[in-house]
């Protein structure tokens, strides 16, 4: 019995162990508002300069859901403004992502919208 509950303690540290490591790898990533007080909108891809992203790195984008939204698309549905298969939609007016390593790819899917300059294209390292 008494073998079993060293093992169950074992089993706990662990856990423990890698729920601190999730914290403290995450806990110098940076948070930023899309289009800072200006919010998602047209031409937000000057927002992205003189930033410099890293993957777990948070964005938010802050828009009226009654006129916009966000898509996560690849490459392709970002060069042609078209939402692809797999793309994610965020539809708060308040959605929060977690930026992956590599380029990160967002679009507004209302009709106009991205031709119109509403897209934005993150490299996160």
């Amino acid at each position: 019995m008494a073998g079993s509950q060293g093992r169950g303690s074992a089993g706990a540290v662990v856990l423990l162990g890698v729920v601190l490591l999730s914290i403290i790898l995450h806990s110098d990533a940076t948070i930023y508002t899309v289009g800072d007080q200006g919010g998602w909108t047209f031409n937000a891809a000057a927002w992205t300069q003189a930033k410099r992203f890293r993957s777990g790195d948070q964005i938010i984008f802050k828009y009226s859901p009654a006129l916009h939204n966000v898509v996560a698309v690849d490459v392709t549905g970002y060069k042609t403004c078209r939402v692809t298969r797999g793309s994610r939609f965020f539809t708060s007016g308040n959605d929060r992502v977690i930026l992956r390593k590599g380029t990160n790819y967002f679009i507004c899917s209302v009709v106009g919208h991205c031709a119109a300059g509403m897209k934005l294209a993150i490299t996160a390292i």
